[in-house]
């Protein structure tokens, strides 16, 4: 196994190597009156602190099973900070009048680009390769569970990852599940793992254990520490939670917080600063059509110009959200049946207004006012919400950020009816993965997928 990620270590590295001199090397035949060796010298000087840089980026690990945008991102972080360092360089050694301004702009953008798809490249080749079943690794799963199995069914669906489930281990005792069974061999109790881990005959080691097998847990990595074969977990539902909380330290004492807002006092700062200007900004650029809507609306059906309905706001507090009314009834009580395809109670241009999500425009209001965010869950009707939160554990956890305007579960499709739990549930999902993951680039993202994506929606009725 060691060999194998050698190998594919000294490819990448020399074929990030003959990238920079050849996009160097290219930039400078449109160069004329500069000296052939000091652009030579720069490459391989290039070529050395982009080695060094990479042992702080992490670019030369497995990528294998890690997102290619990731990949990318720590790429052109690595060869930014070995180009600056060389400018920095030429500039304290007086050497900087020597190299042509275009042909260094040039380098600097053509290089990452290049890097960029050669590593695209080399990743689908490996991939087919695995295909293949060459330069797999094999692994095997120590205990009958469900994580276990479905985790062995992912890698089993996902064969260009390069990993082939050998089989699982346990007890004699324990009660093998058909399903195990039927998909994969049961290879021995836990004592012939230790046996087979200490000749090195499998590249891998996951325990599937649940947490309350600590002591059998322990016992296991006790026993497998004298081995040379990596050791992982793969954690239980409960175990997968406390992986995804945040860590705190309280008058020296450590904590683990499981169910708390995302945001610190900085970040909640950095968020409401966003929430005013780019707010404040898109109300004036829209201020025109918001006009022209409270005009057609009133042109073409009775009633008021906007709704105002109640909904769980941040902490679960119940705020006015305000829409333009799309509908010829103004419904906020017990019972608020969700607009359907073909729904009788949607005016014509209410119709339109809700395909295109213009009916939410009023909620910048809302935004400025501090009671909603451009970005966040997006807000459901009360009664919705107490339907809900008894039938999907952790529902209410959506509720320790603001709700928005949009958000990461309406632009990755999970917008509209909910005719159903499943599809609340994956809302859910993709909501609570925003609060892990917030950062101001990832809400700068959902704003411009929602300009270009989010306006439209087959499931907007």
């Amino acid at each position: 196994m060691q060999d194998k990620h050698v190998s594919s270590e000294i490819i990448y590295r020399s074929v990030d190597s003959i990238v920079i001199l050849f996009t160097l090397f290219v930039t400078f035949l449109y160069t004329d009156n500069y000296y052939p060796e000091g652009y030579l010298i720069a490459g391989l000087v290039s070529i050395i602190l982009f080695s060094l840089s990479a042992r702080f980026t992490d670019i030369y690990s497995s990528w294998t099973a890690r997102p290619f945008q990731q990949e990318t991102l720590h790429v052109v972080s690595t060869w930014l900070v070995a180009f600056f360092s060389l400018i920095f360089i030429t500039f304290i050694t007086k050497t900087s009048a020597h190299f042509s301004r275009v042909t260094l702009i040039s380098w600097l953008f053509a290089t990452p680009l290049v890097l960029v798809l050669a590593r695209y490249g080399l990743r689908r080749i490996f991939s087919y390769l695995k295909l293949l079943g060459l330069n797999n690794q094999t692994i095997v799963i120590a205990g009958m569970t469900e994580h276990g199995l479905r985790f062995a069914k992912e890698l089993e669906s996902n064969a260009d990852y390069g990993y082939q489930v050998a089989g699982f281990y346990c007890e004699k005792d324990n009660i093998v599940s058909e399903q195990i069974q039927q998909h994969y061999p049961v290879l021995g109790d836990y004592k012939e793992l230790i046996d087979v881990a200490r000749n090195g005959k499998w590249d891998q080691i996951y325990l599937a254990l649940p947490i309350e097998s600590k002591k059998r847990i322990s016992s296991l990595l006790d026993k497998l520490s004298d081995t040379a074969t990596p050791i992982r977990i793969l954690p239980d539902y409960f175990t997968s939670n406390l992986l995804k909380s945040k860590y705190l330290e309280i008058v020296n004492t450590p904590i683990l917080s499981v169910y708390d807002s995302p945001f610190s006092a900085n970040n909640a700062f950095i968020k409401r600063a966003e929430d005013i200007i780019f707010g404040s900004i898109i109300l004036v650029l829209i201020s025109p059509i918001m006009l022209a809507i409270a005009i057609a609306i009133k042109l073409t059906s009775k009633g008021p110009v906007f709704f105002k309905q109640c909904r769980y706001g941040l902490k679960g507090e119940q705020i006015k959200v305000w829409k333009f009314r799309s509908m010829t009834v103004c419904e906020n009580g017990d019972e608020v049946k969700q607009a359907t395809k073909n729904d009788c109670r949607i005016t014509p241009l209410g119709a339109f207004l809700r395909k295109t999500s213009l009916d939410e425009l009023p909620q910048f209001f809302n935004v400025l006012t501090g009671n909603m965010s451009i970005v966040g869950p997006r807000p459901h009707a009360v009664v919705h919400n107490e339907q809900y939160r008894a039938l999907i554990p952790g529902y209410m956890l959506r509720h320790l950020v603001k709700p928005g305007i949009t958000g990461w579960a309406q632009i990755n499709g999970w917008r509209g009816e909910t005719d159903n739990l499943y599809k609340m549930r994956k809302r859910l999902e993709f909501d609570l993965e925003y609060m892990r993951e917030w950062t101001l680039l990832l809400d700068i993202k959902i704003i411009i997928f929602t300009i270009f994506r989010g306006f439209t929606d087959k499931n907007a009725y």
